[in-house]
């Protein structure tokens, strides 16, 4: 995901290991996806289309 969102959007992602099923995705510390929100892993390309749209 971290290489596709370079190539698509001029993004440099970033890992944060964490515990406990937690992924999240923020941007400028706005928090842009979260599967302990939703309960769910994000769709294929969601989170490129949330981001493209921030």
């Amino acid at each position: 995901m971290a290489a596709s969102l370079e190539e698509k959007l001029g993004i440099k992602a970033e890992l944060i290991r964490s515990s406990g099923g937690v992924f999240e995705v923020r941007r400028d510390g706005k928090l842009i996806f979260s599967k302990k929100k939703l309960g769910r892993f994000p769709e294929f390309d969601e989170v490129e289309r949330l981001l493209g749209a921030v």
